[in-house]
């Protein structure tokens, strides 16, 4: 029995479970990434690049396909796309694996203030003008533009639109993972005084929190947003639940 799978994917995590799905005979995978990075990271496995247009194309793209498990593991901010898979894996009437690596956790060092979103990590930030390294993500910047008086230092995969407001920035680009020296001469080097970012977890970008620690810069984070559905924290453990449910399929076929 082949388990057929589709991954919604878009992190260094699902790239991962998409080489061990690719690899293994016990089942045949998609992988979809939602075409937002405009030279993803591809793996050996099958790709789409795309939306589906809603929750109801994916289920449509669900049936079509004749998929026996949809598996979740996209960015943890990303909400939209998690609530049409859940309510598609629903309609659909197959399982919903969904995968999310843990956020961060402060150790011995750390000065950090958590925010519950965007404007509250912008309204975080001192009036006093500051050097800021922005790590939000090139979509996320807009909030930030009411703290104009800051020169935001920006890292970004592809070139961002910088809001009119936002007059002091300097783009650098990016694509994890880093090196925690290489992050402390980047802060070094722009003179950074707070380090914002989102708290994504996993391992390819902590190495500025690392850094961060190391010259004892302040640090607001973006609180992971709530998500409806139970969550797997682990690549193992989704390969785990794949062959679960693979079992279930097989003595259903018998």
């Amino acid at each position: 029995m082949v388990l057929k799978l589709l991954i919604l994917g878009g992190t260094s995590e699902a790239n991962r479970l998409a080489e061990c799905v690719g690899a293994d005979s016990r089942f045949a995978g998609t992988l979809s990434l939602a075409g937002r990075t405009e030279a993803p990271r591809l793996t050996k496995l099958p790709t789409r690049v795309g939306g589906f247009g809603g929750a109801e194309g994916l289920a449509e793209y669900l049936r079509a396909g004749g998929f026996d498990v949809l598996v979740d593991a996209t960015h943890p901010f990303a909400q939209q796309i998690s609530a049409n898979a859940q309510s598609a894996a629903s309609a659909v009437r197959i399982p919903l694996i969904a995968f999310s690596r843990p956020p961060w956790q402060p150790i011995a060092g750390d000065r950090w203030t958590n925010a519950g979103s965007l404007i509250a990590a912008a309204a975080a930030l001192p009036r006093e003008p500051s050097r800021v390294f922005l790590t939000v993500g090139r979509q996320s910047l807009i909030p930030f533009a009411v703290q104009p008086q800051h020169h935001y230092v920006i890292r970004v995969i592809d070139p961002p639109e910088i809001p009119a407001a936002m007059v002091n920035i300097e783009v650098v680009a990016g694509r994890g993972p880093f090196e925690i020296d290489a992050e402390i001469a980047l802060l070094r080097a722009h003179r950074i005084d707070w380090l914002v970012t989102k708290n994504s977890g996993g391992k390819a970008a902590s190495a500025k929190l690392a850094a961060a620690r190391a010259l004892g810069i302040p640090v607001i984070l973006v609180e992971q947003p709530g998500r409806e559905s139970a969550r797997l924290a682990s690549v193992e453990a989704v390969l785990g639940e794949l062959e679960r449910h693979r079992g279930i399929l097989a003595k259903r076929s018998v």
